[in-house]
């Protein structure tokens, strides 16, 4: 025989047995011969349980002074004295600073010494007309002469007048040069020092801050306008969470729903309170807020894990009564605390959701189900396999 056609024959007869082999010792589902081999997939199922449910809109929040104030001079002169420590504390009405005073205060002598002038001429001129008064009934004065003496005692009486106007405008000056903090705040980083020639209403000498209460503002889009406004409590709570770790910091209340809405965002904006006494928020601060809107009573949940996202949208593999499982397509109506997820229709009350070992499944598939935190017990060796192993012992 050739070489060639030996080659020819080989090739036929590998050809022949792989055919066989398909036909006759292949499985004809390779997925069935998968579980017929592995057995049930185990998997964790948790039935779903109705209980009342708070619901919350999330959004992030910048953390904001309830007040914040720039302590500037009023009048002008040298800065003499500071009476605050960077980041200390301060109460509405504590001295903040002083501005040499000695020209204000002189300023204030001169007002106060021509007023004296001035009513004492007013006292003369008020006697000359009482006498002119008397003398008129015995026409020792002309009716003229009594007109314009009483013309003389109105102008300096609104002499006087102007000199008090000017004694209190002085004085006012003078307080300036003691300058007081207007609420009570946290001193921020000094902007001048003592020394300094200061300008009137051109000079910061510190920036205080409100912090207690603290305000938190954040924005939530359009389509949940109505959830807020309609919501069922009164103020609505709010909930501040660190950054980090999701971890509550503090609790506060809603206070304001601005008027309009952002057009180029299609966001409102809002404002909450909180009171802040352990000083835990911070001006500038980015946290994250749940605004609790309502309460569903008997809601549906299952664990947030149960639930997938596909093409389709949202679905959760069900574990059947014969333990095989399905695909059902669900809603879902917001979360919950816990780790759960509220669902809105798809699943009703006792269903028993695979809430880990989903990525095995397919339609159909045999399931074990078992409880959360239980592991499954180790699978034995199929038959065959059992055989080879003695054989090879």
């Amino acid at each position: 025989m050739s070489r060639s056609k030996l080659i020819i024959t080989v090739v036929a007869v590998l050809v022949v047995a792989a055919v066989a082999w398909r036909i006759v010792g292949a499985p004809k589902n390779p997925r069935e011969g998968q579980n017929r081999d592995e057995g049930p997939i185990p998997v964790t199922a948790v039935a779903a349980v109705a209980q009342d449910v708070p619901l919350f809109l999330t959004a992030l929040g910048t953390v904001q002074a309830l007040n914040t104030v720039t302590i500037s001079a009023q009048v002008s002169g040298q800065l003499t004295a500071l009476h605050f420590r960077e980041g200390q504390a301060v109460k509405k009405g504590d001295l903040i600073a002083e501005i040499d005073p000695r020209t204000y205060q002189a300023a204030l002598d001169q007002a106060i010494g021509l007023k004296k002038q001035h009513e004492a001429q007013l006292a003369a001129s008020r006697s000359t007309l009482k006498r002119y008064d008397e003398l008129i009934e015995r026409k020792f004065v002309s009716a003229q002469d009594l007109e314009n003496q009483r013309q003389t005692v109105r102008q300096q009486e609104a002499q006087v007048a102007s000199d008090e106007a000017a004694i209190s405008s002085a004085r006012t000056q003078l307080g300036y040069t003691r300058i007081t903090a207007p609420i009570d705040g946290l001193a921020g980083i000094r902007q001048v020092d003592v020394g300094n020639l200061v300008q009137a209403n051109a000079t910061a000498l510190v920036v205080l801050t409100q912090t207690q209460p603290i305000n938190v503002m954040f924005n939530l889009p359009q389509q949940d306008m109505a959830k807020v406004r309609e919501a069922d409590a009164t103020p609505l709570k709010v909930l501040a969470l660190s950054r980090t770790d999701a971890t509550p910091i503090a609790e506060g209340e809603l206070v304001v729903i601005d008027n309009t809405i952002d057009t180029s965002t299609a966001t409102f904006r809002l404002k909450s309170e909180f009171p802040n006494t352990d000083g835990r928020l911070w001006p500038g601060e980015f946290v994250n807020v749940r605004l609790q809107v309502r309460t569903v009573n008997d809601g549906l949940v299952v664990p947030a894990t149960g639930v997938q996202q596909g093409p389709q949208g949202e679905y959760a593999w069900i574990v059947q009564g014969d333990d095989t499982v399905r695909m059902q397509p669900v809603k879902t109506a917001g979360v919950v605390d816990g780790g759960l997820v509220l669902i809105a229709e798809g699943i009703a009350l006792g269903d028993r959701v695979v809430t880990e070992g989903q990525f095995r499944l397919k339609v159909g598939s045999k399931v074990k189900p078992l409880a959360p935190g239980e592991v499954a017990a180790p699978t034995p060796p199929p038959a065959d396999a059992a055989k080879t192993a003695r054989r090879g012992g």
